[in-house]
């Protein structure tokens, strides 16, 4: 017998609001640092993209964005890593 588990109201250690540090790794292209930083300014426009650590692979193949977003709630967040993990270029979203 399987369960519908609802996950909306499960709880979090994470305290809101905060400062949330996100790390995502996709292909590297012309376009997808941009992409990701409009994701995230789309759901938070108080995010500083001029704060965005980025990291190219050793090879050049992939890259690697560490964001410092400012959540304000769990549904937040949510929204957040699944826009990100969408791009058809996201690879990982941590």
């Amino acid at each position: 017998m399987s369960k519908n588990i609802d996950n909306s109201n499960q709880e979090t250690l994470i305290k809101f609001p905060c400062d949330f540090f996100i790390k995502v790794i996709g292909v590297m292209n012309e376009n997808f640092t941009q992409s990701i930083i409009t994701e995230i300014y789309n759901i938070d426009q108080s995010f500083d993209a001029t704060k965005v650590d980025i990291q190219s692979s050793q090879h050049g193949k992939y890259i690697s964005l560490t964001c410092k977003v400012f959540v304000t709630s769990k549904s937040q967040l949510d929204l957040i890593y699944s826009k990100l993990s969408s791009h058809p270029d996201t690879k990982f979203v941590i």
